[in-house]
Order: structure tokens, then C-alpha cells, then sequence
């Protein structure tokens, strides 16, 4: 009869066997529910982490957004600062340039001025008499020199204000660049998503950056801003500082030069009457001294002829004397002869003291001929001048490349020439 064969080891009996069934299927109804729990959370950590990490995210592209957005209306608002800034640094390069063409131009007049008074030094003797053109050409120099300090006042300015204005623009356009840079950077960080190809780990990417702000780059823009205003509405004000000074620098010397131009035509006038009245006087004189002279001549024929007469009679009475003694009486051609030696004899005296007068006055005709001819002189030699000044002061009203002299400074005036040192009627 066959054997069975039993296996070795610990026998577990019936309870033994259902208290294990049983305990394993607690302990997995324990572990399930363990599970279900952690599922649970986890479905609910899930949950809570996609809302915050999409919440997260959402209000950060928010704020990316948002900053871009301000930083973009800063860029703007820099954008038509710094075009108002070009504006208007070149607006007041051009009153500066305008203030230094003025400033140039004064020159000429000022050495028209000058060349006009120190002509009139040329003049002689009485004619060097501080008159109403001297007195317009002083005032003029004045008048000039006052010209040229305000626009030389004003240049300064605005090259000064032209410093500030191109400080100014240069913080705007650090600004500006700035606001550009930071505008590609946060495009960039906001165009940023899970799938973009350039995301990886960094390196302590929470550190706070050297030179970091607190929030003062909108306080920062602002002050340019407003420093830029200011020195814009400053600039404003020196131009319009600019372009009155030089209207009214031009102004006052257009009617400086008018009123010295109206002294000079005033004085050329009494010049030429005072001129034509020794022309007339010179004249005079010359006629005075042909008949002085003619005169004279006729009264050296008369005492020749009384003197002739005189012989005569002489030689008659000194003759008679010869006569016998009963003949040598005093006669009525005695008495006549002796008479008509005394009536000659005065009359000679008469007529060499008349000669005397009449030489005296030829001689005084002479020396006021000679006054009336070196003031003749005088006179031509300052109409010379005062026309040359008044041809020089052309130059102030006729372009250069168009000017040509009316005057010959050596040879005419403008309606006079000058002939053996005396000026004669055209």
C-alpha cells in the first residue's frame, strides 16, 4: 500500500487561516483608502498649484504687461520731449547765429563811425569845431558800442543755454535709451512660455541685481522731464530776448545812422554856403584890389604928372629970377607961378598921402584875401571830408560787391573840384 507524503513545516490551523485572509484584506482596504486619500490631495494640490502657477503666471504677464505699457508711455513722453529739445536747440542756434550776424554787422558801422571822425581830424583851423555831426558820430560810436555788448550779452546766453538744453537732451536720451532697453528686455521676459526654446535653470535667479532702485525710475523721468520744460521755456524767453535786442539794436542804430546822415547833410549844406559866401566875398576882393590897384596906378601917373608940373613951375620961377633988375617984379605971373608952387606942392602931399592909404588898403585887400582864400581852403578841405565821410557811410546802406565811391578823396567833391588848392564851382 502506497504512502503520502506530507510537507515539512508548521502546520496553521482554520481560525489561524482566516485571521490572516482577514487581516490582509483589511490591511488592503486600509491601504486603499490610504491611496484614495493621497489621491485625493493630490488631485487637490494638483489643482491648487495649476490655479496658482496660472494665477502666477497670468498676473505676472499683467505686470509685465502694465510696466511695459508705462514704460512705453514714458518713451513717449521722451520721445516728444526730445523732439521739442532738437526743435528748439535749433531755433536758438539760429537766433544765436542771427545775434552773431548782428554782432558782425556792427563792425562796419562802427568803422565807418570811426573812419568818419578821424577824417574830420583832417580838418583845419576854425573848421575844427565840435559841431552837431561830431556829437551824431560820438553818440553813434555809443550807440554802437552799446549795440555790440547786449548782442555780445545775448550770445552768451544762449551759447550757455544751448549747453544746458544739450545737458538736458543728453539725460533724454540716456533716459530714452534706457526705457528702450528695458522696453526689448520686458517683451522678451513677457513673450516667455513653457514651450519657448531659450528657458533653462539659473543661478540664483532671486538675487537683488547691483545697483538696484526702488521703484525711482518714474521720479527720475519726471525730473527730466520737467528739467527739460524748464530749460525750454527758458530758451524760449532768451529768444525772444534775442530777437527783440536785435530789432531794437538795429533800430536804434538805423535812426542813429539816419539823424548823423541828416547832421552831415545839414553841415555839408552850411559848409557850401558858408563856402559860396567866400567864393562871392574872394571875388569882391579880387575886383576891390583890380581897382584898388588900377586906382593906385592912376595916382602914381598924377603925382608923376604934378610932379612934372611942379618942375615946370619951378623952372619958371627960378628962370624969372634972371630977368633985369627993373624987370625982376612981382608980377601977377610972380604971384600966379609962386601959387601954383604952393597949390602943387599940396596937392603932391595930398596925393602921396592918398598913395600911402590907398597902398595900405591894397595891402589889407591882400591879407583879406588871403584869410578868405585859406578859409576858402578850410572850407573846401572839410566839404572834401564830410563828402568822403558821407561816400564812406554809403557802405552802410549799399552791399559791398555793389559799392562803388562817388567821392575822389584827393581830387573832387560831389559837386565841387578842387583846382590850385582852392575848390571851384562844377
Amino acid at each position: 500500500m502506497a504512502t503520502l507524503s506530507v510537507k515539512p513545516g508548521q502546520r496553521f490551523t482554520m481560525p489561524d487561516w482566516h485571521t490572516r485572509s482577514q487581516f490582509i484584506s483589511a490591511d488592503a482596504e486600509r491601504q486603499r483608502s490610504a491611496s484614495r486619500r493621497v489621491r485625493q490631495e493630490a488631485r487637490a494640490l494638483r489643482n491648487e498649484t495649476n490655479n496658482q502657477t496660472k494665477w502666477d503666471e497670468h498676473n505676472n504677464r499683467t505686470r509685465l504687461a502694465e510696466r511695459i505699457s508705462s514704460v512705453n508711455r514714458w518713451k513717449e513722453r521722451l520721445d516728444k520731449c526730445l523732439t521739442d529739445i532738437d526743435a528748439e536747440i535749433d531755433a536758438l542756434a539760429k537766433v544765436k547765429e542771427a545775434a552773431e550776424r548782428a554782432l558782425q554787422a556792427k563792425n562796419l558801422p562802427l568803422d565807418v563811425s570811426i573812419e568818419c571822425l578821424t577824417l574830420r581830424e583832417s580838418r583845419r583851423s576854425v573848421d575844427v569845431v565840435r559841431d552837431p555831426v561830431e556829437e551824431q558820430l560820438r553818440k553813434e560810436v555809443k550807440v554802437i558800442d552799446k549795440a555790440k555788448r547786449e548782442l555780445q550779452q545775448r550770445v552768451n546766453e544762449a551759447f550757455e543755454q544751448l549747453c544746458r538744453l544739450r545737458d538736458a537732451r543728453q539725460q533724454l536720451s540716456c533716459d530714452h535709451r534706457h526705457k528702450m532697453e528695458a522696453l526689448e528686455i520686458d517683451r522678451v521676459c513677457l513673450s516667455l512660455n513653457v514651450n519657448s526654446p531659450n528657458i533653462s535653470f539659473k543661478v540664483n535667479p532671486t538675487r537683488v541685481p547691483g545697483g538696484s532702485t526702488v521703484l525711482e525710475w518714474e521720479q527720475n523721468s519726471q525730473h527730466n522731464k520737467d528739467h527739460t520744460e524748464a530749460e525750454l521755456k527758458a530758451s524760449a524767453k532768451l529768444r525772444e530776448a534775442a530777437a527783440l535786442a536785435i530789432a531794437q539794436t538795429n533800430n536804434e542804430l538805423e535812426a542813429q545812422r539816419v539823424a548823423t546822415e541828416f547832421a552831415f547833410r545839414k553841415r555839408i549844406r552850411d559848409l557850401e554856403r558858408a563856402y559860396d559866401e567866400l567864393r562871392w566875398q574872394e571875388r569882391n576882393t579880387m575886383e576891390e584890389i583890380s581897382e584898388m590897384e588900377e586906382d593906385i596906378r592912376r595916382l602914381e601917373e598924377d603925382l608923376r604928372s604934378k610932379t612934372r608940373d611942379l618942375k615946370v613951375a619951378h623952372t619958371r620961377l627960378e628962370t624969372r629970377t634972371s630977368r633985369p633988375p627993373t624987370e625982376l617984379c612981382r608980377d601977377q605971373a610972380q604971384h600966379g607961378l609962386t601959387d601954383e608952387v604952393h597949390q602943387l606942392e599940396g596937392t603932391i602931399r595930398a596925393l602921396r598921402q592918398k598913395l600911402v592909404e590907398s597902398r595900405d588898403a591894397l595891402d589889407a585887400l591882400y591879407r583879406q584875401l588871403h584869410r578868405v582864400q585859406t578859409d576858402l581852403g578850410y572850407k573846401a578841405n572839410s566839404l572834401l571830408l564830410d563828402n568822403k565821410c558821407m561816400d564812406s557811410r554809403r557802405k552802410l546802406v549799399v552791399p559791398a560787391e555793389k559799392f562803388v565811391p562817388e567821392v575822389d578823396a584827393f581830387n573832387r567833391t560831389t559837386n565841387r573840384a578842387l583846382r590850385n588848392g582852392q575848390l571851384e564851382l562844377s
